[in-house]
């Protein structure tokens, strides 16, 4: 796979975090009776999260999270971390899918990388079409709610990959015997994020 040396580049946030946002612990799953200390909070990162992916998509014990999560209350914008171009939008309809899903492609001295955005607004589909330049810092869409998103709490979900991806989706938990394969393909999002844990 090729390697991108990202200390060269600057990038934008993708949502603006306050002070005091939560970082989750989901190894254990997510527990909806839990009271959320900020509407604003980070998923990790090739988490193991048990007994969180129930629904038929995930079928065969695909639990271990390739990308970040960031909560953040419904219609807050979501903005691209770098230039790049509109690669693909599509709405992932399945249960806990990403809904309105948009992937963007950026260029790093030759080398594509593609990020991943779901679980948005069907607005943002709105004002973008495939093909056209994305700035960095550009709002290119919105949180989306449970009946748009998935299912889903609100948040976005960023997933970054070396690998063209063929359609408008990628695997957004792996199981572990795919896991060695996928950490080649899909990168921390934190080299563009910045540590957010």
């Amino acid at each position: 796979m090729p390697k991108i040396n990202f200390k060269k580049f600057q990038f934008s946030s993708v949502i603006d975090l306050p002070e005091g946002y939560e970082v989750y612990d989901f190894t254990q799953g997510y527990d909806p009776s839990r009271s959320m200390k900020s509407e604003f909070g980070v998923g990790r990162f090739n988490e193991v999260r048990k007994n969180m992916y129930t629904t038929e998509l995930f079928k065969g014990e695909r639990n271990i999270h390739m990308g970040i999560d960031i909560a953040a209350p419904i219609h807050h914008p979501i903005k691209s971390f770098y230039e790049g171009t509109l690669f693909m939008k599509a709405y992932n309809a399945a249960a806990g899918d990403y809904g309105y899903t948009l992937i963007v492609e950026h260029q790093f001295e030759g080398t594509s990388l593609w990020a991943l955005y779901g679980h948005l607004s069907k607005k943002s589909f709105e004002h973008k079409n495939v093909g056209e330049s994305i700035a960095r810092g550009e709002i290119i869409a919105w949180i989306g709610d449970k009946s748009e998103n998935g299912g889903w709490n609100p948040h976005l979900h960023l997933q970054l990959s070396l690998v063209r991806p063929e359609v408008c989706d990628m695997p957004g938990a792996v199981a572990a015997a795919d896991l060695e394969k996928a950490l080649t393909q899909f990168i921390d999002p934190r080299e563009v994020l910045g540590p957010l844990y």
